[in-house]
């Protein structure tokens, strides 16, 4: 029943998708959805990329795409219902008494406005202040939630700020008309460490000034744990677990929720392979008979393919095994593999003095300044540090992907028989390519969109390994696929036609193609699912042991680190503050820069 504290109710809600034209019907893609946000309180809407919780957001706010309709259902604040409310009306919620940051800053600020005119704009709409009234409390908000020089920033567009600056602009633009409820969409994807506990100290200080509820749609279970009341675990349309955060961290009841934590990479993981998930999300668009997430399960029953589990409002869970898994244990076996700390090997790269400096109106800009490197085969060297210190930049000078007008400085050269990358010519650049390839950060925008994958993998064949026929080439490329687990079928698809974690399997493929020493792996997990993430980590260990590569991996994932890495390097400024073997450096380390960093990364609380 709700109470006097409640700020939002969701009674069954179903959000439909409309069926082809020549079928009837509809497909429940938010299925039978109920949650209740008290005032004060964060409530976390977690789960899988395409599982439907920013749709859910939407929903409420009565923004979905076209195509999309609310079949049935109640979204309660106070006496109103806003399912029942005209459009006229709901102008008035939205924003003034439901705020909302959006998932991508970059796509929903208006280029084309200031950022003093979009905050400008809910003040005055909302009538908040006006004139020279409105103006100071622009400013105040600008201050409030830590803009440098808000006097200037009035007067500076989106494309002008950074990533986290235009993090915090959508956090004043929601604020600004001191809503009821907070709905923040994946508010902290992508940033760095140092800035993601910014951005939550200061949403959780604001929150606590105000008494605001917010609804944190994330991922980042870690991120969850530090500052979520509550949690609703979402799959494929339906909240499979519901239940107060620290309950479901001491104990997760769905099969979903136990294989998600222990998807997540930690130290004490090493020498065993994570926990994936195997398989995607189901495709919203069909009927579904069963358990949703029956397909993917490892303790499935022939009744779950069958049937479909109800949500047990005691226990908060919708599972037919949740009592005989929690009485039992879930008695998993995980395959094993030897990723523990590399034996010394041959040296394989060394790096000195490597400097790299852009061309800026009146003089140069040094990106990486100094920096010493050596990697041995077979081992894993993490570049770690923030956004922006040059970790990518590294990559790139070795790789030779610099701009023209980059002054590059400093030696790198293969040890085994002094190829140098520094200078290159064509020549020494084809050789190079043939011991070196990189992972990037977004497989979607390195992947040719108009080549299908038959040709990504063989261009890098044919332009380096001119010797093959075609018979040995058609074999290669079916070894490729076997070793990063997909099917011959892929070849005459498209990039667009795959989920996130199968692009960058493609892109691993792309990148063995040539058969290098050395993988240059910059952030190749950023983006990706907990469960899409142990994949590719599993991977990548398997292809590291098997083949003996050495990785050159650049991250912000601390537990990716621990994990992995034989060996870390933390870098601040374009230079390197501390480097030595991983537990080393994570357990003990020298500088404060590198504590403050650790200290930053958020951590399950269980």
């Amino acid at each position: 029943m709700r109470t006097p504290q409640t700020s939002l109710m969701v009674e069954g809600m179903r959000v439909a998708l409309p069926r082809l034209a020549s079928d009837s019907g509809a497909y429940d893609v938010i299925d039978r959805l109920s949650l209740s946000i008290d005032q004060g309180q964060t409530f976390a809407l977690v789960g899988e990329s395409g599982s439907g919780k920013s749709m859910t957001a939407l929903a409420l706010l009565r923004l979905l795409p076209e195509g999309l309709r609310i079949r049935e259902g109640k979204v309660l604040m106070g006496d109103d219902d806003l399912f029942a409310l005209r459009e006229s009306d709901m102008l008035r919620v939205r924003g003034r008494r439901i705020g909302m940051i959006f998932q991508e800053p970059s796509t929903s600020l208006n280029p084309v406005m200031t950022i003093g005119q979009q905050l400008l704009e809910v003040i005055e709409r909302h009538g908040l202040a006006r004139a020279a009234a409105a103006r100071e409390l622009a400013l105040e908000w600008f201050a409030r939630v830590g803009l440098p020089e808000p006097e200037r920033q009035l007067h500076a567009y989106p494309f002008e700020l950074s990533g986290g600056q235009k993090q915090r602009a959508m956090i004043a633009i929601a604020l600004a008309a001191q809503p009821e409820l907070l709905i923040a969409d994946e508010p902290t994807t992508a940033l760095d460490v140092s800035l993601q506990a910014q951005i939550m100290a200061l949403l959780k200080q604001l929150q606590q000034e105000r008494g605001m509820a917010m609804l944190l749609i994330t991922h980042d279970l870690a991120l969850v744990s530090d500052v979520a009341d509550h949690l609703a675990l979402m799959y494929a349309g339906q909240i499979v677990e519901s239940r107060a955060s620290r309950d479901f961290f001491a104990e997760p009841r769905h099969p979903y929720g136990r294989l998600l934590l222990r998807a997540l990479p930690k130290a004490s993981d090493r020498g065993r392979a994570l926990a994936a998930i195997e398989g995607l999300v189901p495709s919203l668009r069909q009927t579904f008979a069963g358990c949703r997430f029956a397909s993917r399960c490892p303790w499935v029953l022939e009744s779950c393919m069958h049937q479909l589990p109800t949500l047990n409002a005691e226990r908060g869970v919708r599972c037919f095994r949740d009592a005989e898994l929690a009485a039992s244990g879930d008695r998993l076996r995980l395959e094993t593999f030897d990723n523990r700390p590399s034996k010394s090997g041959t040296k394989l790269l060394e790096v000195r003095g490597l400097a790299v400096r852009y061309r800026r109106s009146g003089g140069w800009f040094e990106a990486v300044g100094g920096v010493d490197l050596e990697l041995r085969r077979g081992e894993t060297l993490a570049l770690v540090g923030e956004s922006g210190c040059g970790k990518t930049t590294i990559g790139k000078a070795l790789m030779g992907l610099l701009p023209e007008d980059a002054k590059l400085e400093g030696q790198a050269l293969f040890s085994e028989d002094g190829l140098s990358l520094i200078p290159r010519d064509q020549r020494r650049r084809l050789q190079i390519q043939l011991r070196m390839q990189m992972i990037f950060q977004d497989p979607f925008a390195s992947l040719n969109p108009r080549m299908r994958i038959q040709q990504v993998l063989e261009e890098g064949i044919l332009a380096l390994r001119q010797s093959l026929q075609a018979q040995e080439r058609s074999e290669a490329i079916r070894l490729l696929l076997e070793q990063v687990g997909l099917e011959p079928e892929v070849l005459n698809r498209y990039p667009h036609e795959f989920s996130g974690g199968q692009r960058q399997r493609i892109a691993i493929a792309r990148a063995l193609a040539v058969e290098p020493s050395l993988l240059i792996c910059d952030e190749p997990t950023s983006a990706l699912d907990v469960s899409v993430q142990a994949q590719i980590l599993n991977l990548l260990v398997r292809l590291r042991d098997r083949l003996g590569l050495s990785l050159i991996f650049i991250t912000h994932n601390i537990g990716v680190v621990e994990y992995l890495a034989d060996h870390v390097a933390v870098m601040h400024q374009g230079r390197i503050l501390e480097q030595g073997r991983a537990d080393e450096v994570l357990e003990h380390p020298r500088q404060d820069y590198t504590r403050s960093l650790l200290a930053s990364v958020p951590r399950l609380q269980r």
